[in-house]
């Protein structure tokens, strides 16, 4: 396994990590920040989904600049993008923290996504992300930080930023996902 690789599969172990931080009521306490109360577990959670956000751009970095482009990560890359999103928008539905219908238009369009990515694969195709994907992404990683961190540092001016981002991220969710079926039709129109 080549190193964007193994830092893509190292993302992915992050996620129970984050998970046990976000949901287990762990004794760790609050503290402020700006004025704004948050249980430490949820800040550790956002750090750590934050980093592992942040390695997404380091693996495609090092697979562009050091020729380790595979099929591969091609696909695990995106797969691990939706694994920790997934388990990011349950924990804040769980937290009452998001609205469970976004989270449901995200999370659909990310198995409806995978579904015509694999039907391509078995083709011998890789459907690789989008450029408007790549800003669905930027945005929902953006207002998922902003969530768990409570919008801080929005809050204290009562500025709903970290609401927009995630009426931003759900609308590109569902912009993209119409651009994903019109632009692969013919690998549905494949199956018969």
């Amino acid at each position: 396994m080549n190193l964007p690789n193994k830092i893509t599969v190292s993302r992915m172990i992050l996620i129970p990590i984050f998970m046990i931080f976000m949901l287990a009521d762990l004794p760790m306490g609050t503290f402020v920040i700006l004025g704004t109360e948050i249980p430490v577990g949820h800040f550790i959670a956002a750090c750590i989904f934050i980093f592992a956000s942040a390695t997404d751009w380091l693996d495609g970095y090092y697979a562009r600049k050091l020729n380790l482009v595979t099929n591969f990560g091609k696909f695990l890359d995106p797969l691990a993008d939706k694994l920790l999103v997934t388990a990011a928008l349950i924990g804040l539905v769980q937290l009452d923290l998001l609205a469970g219908w976004m989270a449901i238009v995200i999370i659909s369009r990310e198995f409806a996504v995978t579904g015509i990515r694999l039907i391509a694969a078995g083709e011998g195709d890789v459907i690789a992300a989008s450029p408007i994907a790549k800003w669905k992404t930027t945005f929902q990683i953006i207002g998922i930080s902003a969530l768990m961190l409570y919008n801080i540092p929005f809050a204290a001016l009562s500025f709903p930023f970290a609401d927009i981002m995630m009426w931003i991220a759900t609308i590109l969710t569902i912009v993209s996902g119409v651009d994903y079926f019109v632009k692969n039709k013919h690998v549905l129109a494949n199956q018969g």
